[in-house]
């Protein structure tokens, strides 16, 4: 009976110490994004943004949007939120299109994530 409380004990604490350091190793992942992933807006968004769930380090952190020639639309550098938990760009006049948004972060763990995702514009800006 000894043993096997002792062996709970054991456990628990391992947990207890294993878990916060769960979170000092993981990635910067989009937990949110305007406009969201795939979407289909009939106003051009003025900026993109892509919330993260883990802060990033702002000077790794990338973020393009170009149209479906390949030619970038963003009006400006990347801005990374006071709280490290965003990254936004600002967008110049949008023409009804498709529209690719490219992403890479480096989480303050060191570890760099990227992606890419579509939004479409159906109405054009005046």
């Amino acid at each position: 009976m000894r043993l096997e409380i002792l062996r709970a004990a054991v456990f628990c604490v391992a947990i207890g110490i294993a878990m916060p350091a769960l979170r000092v190793f993981a990635h910067a992942f989009p937990s949110a994004e305007e406009p969201k992933v795939g979407s289909s807006v009939s106003t051009p968004p003025p900026q993109v943004v892509i919330h993260y769930d883990n802060r990033i380090e702002p000077v790794f952190a990338k973020l393009a949007v170009a149209d479906s020639k390949g030619d970038s639309v963003t009006a400006g550098a990347p801005v990374v939120s006071t709280d490290r938990l965003s990254l936004s760009v600002k967008l110049g006049k949008l023409s009804s299109g498709a529209y690719t948004v490219s992403w890479a972060v480096t989480a303050e763990d060191g570890h760099r994530t990227q992606g890419s995702y579509q939004f479409t514009v159906t109405g054009a800006s005046n």
